[in-house]
């Protein structure tokens, strides 16, 4: 008998994150290569279904619902999952058809992961709804989720402190990756020219949010003696005159910010893989999906010193508090900078999807 865990891969459908996206298309693809014997994958699917060109091969099914993505997570917020069936369920996401069900005797697992905790953590940097769709989700996750992924244990001890006893006992630790394939491609050069960038820069990411950091950031990066070209990426829509007056009240000149929005992975380690330096200066408690990326291409990092950096960076990283980044980002692009780029390059051993995906079968058959 064939036992089949299906993935909500609504992200592949209409993403709503490229981070979440890649994720989701990588964990799924290593699902599928790491499969023990007498196990496959299948793809549970908003409509219209997946597309083509998804980037997963190999799976077994499709369960094609007949809503829409955004009709669908109004639907299983509120717990209603008509056409979904009983089995193994895994969700990349937090988004799952999470309804009442008995584990033992149906055999129905609903596996979903968290990724950040902005929600609880910097409510007022988001729109209201967003914050009570999001807080609503955790208390039916709480009541209905067999298993609880989060991607550090950082991220779940201070899970702990926002949610209930119940769900905490829940919650397992499985790491992300970078986007399964990510390294420099052969035309890096030419991205760079066309996305309008310098051949050298420091590189930031995140918007005007004060939890992004980039106001300490900018300061840290003034207070040097280096005069670099600075490249932010992730800039939400609409926040890049922001961003580059933050630069500017630090006294960092306009001509030397380059504020990008979300980036494809080839263009994305096309502009990493010629930064000098990664700076990750959020201070929120998420997955750090640019740092990861900048180990990935052995990119000098320093970070600002929280226990989610500490934990997923380890020594591959010089930390700093507000007041000491300017230090460190000197001994960064100096005497540590080619300590550090070995150093990464080590530390990105240790994050890939299979390994991840080897851990997801572990907890469903532990469930």
């Amino acid at each position: 008998m064939t036992v089949t865990l299906r993935v909500v891969l609504d992200q592949l459908v209409a993403p709503t994150s490229r981070d979440l996206a890649e994720a989701s298309t990588s964990l799924a693809q290593a699902l599928v290569d790491t499969a023990p014997r007498g196990c496959d994958v299948a793809a549970i699917t908003p409509a219209p279904g997946l597309p083509e060109d998804a980037g997963v091969t190999g799976l077994a099914a499709e369960t094609r619902l007949s809503m829409r993505r955004r009709e669908l997570a109004a639907s299983w917020q509120l717990g209603v999952a008509p056409g979904i069936g009983r089995g193994l369920i895994h969700s990349p996401t937090p988004l799952a058809p999470l309804v009442r069900h008995d584990r033992v005797n149906e055999t129905h697992q609903i596996v979903v992961t968290l990724w950040d905790l902005r929600a609880w953590e910097t409510p007022d940097e988001l729109p209201r709804a967003e914050v009570l769709a999001a807080r609503a989700l955790l208390s039916r996750i709480g009541k209905h989720a067999d298993a609880v992924v989060v991607p550090s244990h950082a991220m779940a001890e201070r899970l702990a402190e926002v949610a209930k006893a119940k769900l905490v006992a829940k919650v397992r630790v499985i790491g992300g990756a970078p986007v399964a394939g990510f390294r420099v491609p052969s035309d890096a050069v030419g991205r760079l020219r066309a996305l309008d960038l310098p051949a050298s820069f420091v590189a930031l990411t995140g918007g005007a949010a004060a939890s992004d950091g980039l106001a300490a950031a900018f300061a840290g990066l003034a207070a040097g003696d280096g005069d670099d070209d600075i490249v932010v990426l992730d800039v939400p829509e609409g926040e890049e005159p922001a961003v580059v007056e933050l630069a500017a009240a630090a006294g960092i000149p306009e001509a030397r910010v380059h504020a990008r929005g979300s980036l494809d992975q080839w263009d994305r380690a096309a502009v990493l893989s010629h930064a000098r330096l990664f700076v990750a200066a959020s201070t929120r408690t998420e997955w750090p999906w640019r740092a990861v990326d900048a180990l990935a291409l052995s990119v000098p990092i320093v970070a600002r010193d929280t226990a989610v950096h500490r934990e997923v960076l380890a020594d591959a990283a010089l930390y700093a508090g507000e007041d000491d980044l300017a230090a460190a980002v000197a001994r960064a692009l100096d005497e540590d900078a080619e300590r550090l780029r070995v150093l990464a390059g080590d530390r990105a051993k240790g994050f890939a999807w299979p390994a991840a995906a080897d851990r997801v079968w572990a907890l469903h058959a532990e469930l």
